[in-house]
């Protein structure tokens, strides 16, 4: 992999193809790819956040009913938590691949808690991941799509299309501005403009061990054991 130029434009494309192919979301699960592909593991992992992305989407929708039972919004929850943190993990994995590719970490610890980086002199950081901006593409797709339904509507006026019609030119905007900050920030990576980090998100609300709501459940359960 030696150019990531137009990266975008790719990414947008998988987005809205998957979307398409699956009448919306959840989005199907990529293949795994073959390991020594970086490339093909690099879209494995931008699928794969899609694929969560996708699943919150439709989760989310569940979550908000009005008419079930507070077990099944319970179940919702959980698993709003459980693709949430898969999601944050899919980002980090990009990030990882794309960081490797570019030759800004050390490729033995990009995994680990500590990457060691490898940053130009003089390049800028970028606060921002590369990462983390694929992912809030994932999430203007899923807002693309369901804005472009409703467009289609026949059960509502004109006036209702009309109105999405403009949010749906909005949100492709956005999209658009998220995919050129993507593509010069790679192109000033490559160039040794600028470089970003693995940012690992730590996320504690699903660890017993740091979540202090489970900590203190814990220690009820083994006080009665």
């Amino acid at each position: 992999m030696t150019t990531f130029k137009r990266l975008s434009t790719q990414v947008a494309t998988l987005h809205d193809t998957t979307l398409a192919a699956a009448g919306g979301p959840p989005v199907a699960q990529p293949a795994v790819a073959d390991g020594t592909d970086r490339t093909a593991l690099l879209w494995q992992w931008i699928g794969t956040n899609h694929f969560f992305n996708s699943s919150l989407w439709a989760e989310e929708d569940l979550a908000r009913r009005t008419t079930v039972s507070g077990d099944e919004i319970a179940q919702n929850k959980r698993a709003i938590d459980k693709f949430n943190q898969a999601r944050n993990d899919a980002t980090e994995r990009v990030d990882e691949i794309l960081l490797t590719e570019l030759g800004l970490v050390d490729a033995a610890s990009a995994q680990t808690d500590a990457p060691v980086a490898k940053v130009p002199a003089g390049a800028r950081l970028n606060s921002e991941t590369a990462g983390s901006i694929i992912d809030r593409m994932s999430i203007m797709a899923l807002k693309i799509h369901a804005m472009r339904e409703q467009t289609l509507r026949t059960d509502v006026d004109q006036a209702h299309r009309d109105g999405s019609q403009v949010k749906l030119d909005k949100l492709l905007q956005q999209r658009g501005d998220l995919g050129t900050c993507l593509d010069e920030l790679l192109a000033d990576t490559q160039a040794g403009r600028a470089y970003f980090k693995v940012y690992r998100q730590f996320k504690m609300y699903n660890d017993p061990r740091f979540n202090p709501a489970l900590v203190a459940e814990q220690a009820v359960l083994q006080s009665k054991g």
